[in-house]
């Protein structure tokens, strides 16, 4: 008999994961109760998988052998609490793909800020150093589809701690956690120990032969670090100390030591600014290291990287104003990070949903660098109480022409209009992409 697997949410994981348990001789069922998108649904029919939306058909679901959740479904969910009741396993679409993935290696990211670009430019390292290599997780397809179309032998994985708590077996050869800062508290019942420990799970199953990469900067990872059971090889990563093994930064260069090699180059050769990326770029280049890629084949990747969209990204400039989009921007501390890299007088675009944000973080930089905020949400009376004392211009708009228009409005040579919202973009848009090409879209209409 085959095992009856129920996969809850048709998004990118869902739909990825249905494709590859359908190939390896599961009895699959897809269930979303909200409506499909097209082309999902088409993938669905091409792969004669059965599924349901706009409804969830509970004694199906709850005669699976094991469910397979959406990241984005969480523990509160009724459904989700009666599937626990009885005692039916569930797991995470990473689960699903590593446990067919064969021989191949991973490098998983994980960490509130910084994830996308490390992991971006892990694979830009990996590609130039020729290896067939694939980027899934969070960006680009889901490990799961990837694992079923296209499998490579070695796969460079953006992975949430949501991911990561349905994890049983998912073992990374390499681990890299960038940072933990309060972010998705709404999911971890606003207990911040809860998503520490979420995060710490990338490295749970690692052996000796692994690698796990930190920051030795992070205070939170540093006062938690000893209290994993982490068997695999620790390599840091530092601005503030030198270090025997990982990489760190002194004077304007970076040192690499993973074995016996040493590698270092300078900070100003980074093809990403801003002192958050170095961080970004010596956790890559540890990473890289770790694979015996060549040093050559790492500065020279390094050096011309492209950035990601919807990340710190130049739109235009305008009459002398510079419009910069950093939609991807959805915690305080995302925003902390633009606008500790911002030289000019700056025009900040805040809000959206706030996933219980400490505004007070951000309250120093807001002081000295901002001079007009424009709020883009449905609700924005939290962005009014912690910034009215600061900033005297604080205006509210509810879509992307109007926002752009009002900072475009209270802007002079030479300042710079931010779009970094430090919040969810669900009110009004799809999603932070969404948000983002709105916005540019607005920008080259001004």
């Amino acid at each position: 008999m085959s095992k009856r697997i129920v996969i809850l949410g048709g998004g990118e994981s869902g739909v990825g994961a249905a494709i590859l348990a359908k190939q390896k001789g599961y009895d699959v069922f897809v269930s979303d109760q909200s409506s499909l998108k097209d082309n999902y649904r088409n993938d669905l029919v091409q792969a004669g998988i059965e599924f349901e939306e706009g409804q969830q058909d509970e004694t199906r679901i709850l005669s699976a052998n094991e469910v397979m959740k959406s990241p984005g479904i969480p523990e509160k969910n009724e459904l989700v609490k009666k599937i626990r009741a009885r005692g039916i396993e569930i797991i995470s679409e990473i689960e699903l793909a590593y446990r067919f993935k064969g021989e191949s290696k991973i490098i998983a990211i994980t960490g509130s800020n910084g994830k996308t670009t490390t992991t971006a430019l892990t694979y830009h390292i990996c590609k130039k150093a020729g290896l067939d290599c694939a980027l899934v997780g969070n960006i680009g397809y889901s490990f799961a589809r990837q694992v079923a179309e296209d499998p490579k032998p070695l796969y460079v994985a953006e992975i949430s701690s949501f991911q990561l708590d349905d994890i049983k077996t998912f073992r990374p050869d390499i681990a890299i956690l960038t940072n933990i800062t309060e972010d998705h508290l709404d999911r971890y019942d606003y207990n911040f120990e809860n998503y520490i420990r979420s995060k710490f799970r990338i490295a749970m199953n690692q052996q000796s032969t692994d690698y796990f990469i930190y920051c030795a900067d992070d205070e939170v990872t540093m006062k938690y670090i000893n209290e994993q059971n982490i068997h695999s090889n620790q390599l840091p990563i530092s601005m503030k100390t030198e270090l025997s093994k990982g990489a760190f930064i002194k004077d304007g260069d970076m040192y690499v030591r993973t074995g016996e090699e040493f590698t270092s180059m300078s900070v100003y050769d980074f093809a990403l600014k801003g002192k958050h990326n170095q961080y970004n770029t010596m956790a890559a280049c540890v990473a890289g290291s770790t694979m015996d890629i060549r040093k050559e084949k790492i500065r020279e990747a390094v050096q011309d990287f492209q950035g990601l969209e919807h990340r710190m990204e130049p739109v235009a400039t305008i009459r002398g104003v510079e419009f910069i989009n950093d939609s991807k921007a959805t915690n305080v501390n995302s925003t902390w990070y633009a606008l500790e890299s911002m030289t000019k007088p700056t025009i900040l675009i805040l809000g959206g949903v706030d996933k219980g944000n400490d505004y007070s973080l951000i309250e120093e930089l807001v002081k000295e660098k901002v001079k007009a905020i424009i709020c883009l949400g449905v609700d924005n009376r939290k962005i009014h109480e912690a910034f009215g004392n600061i900033v005297s211009t604080i205006v509210n708009t509810d879509n992307a022409i109007d926002a752009v228009q009002a900072s475009f409005h209270f802007s002079d040579k030479g300042d710079v209009v931010l779009l970094s919202p430090a919040c969810a973009s669900f009110d009004l848009f799809k999603n932070y992409e969404d948000r983002g090409n709105q916005f540019k879209k607005a920008v080259k209409e001004l």
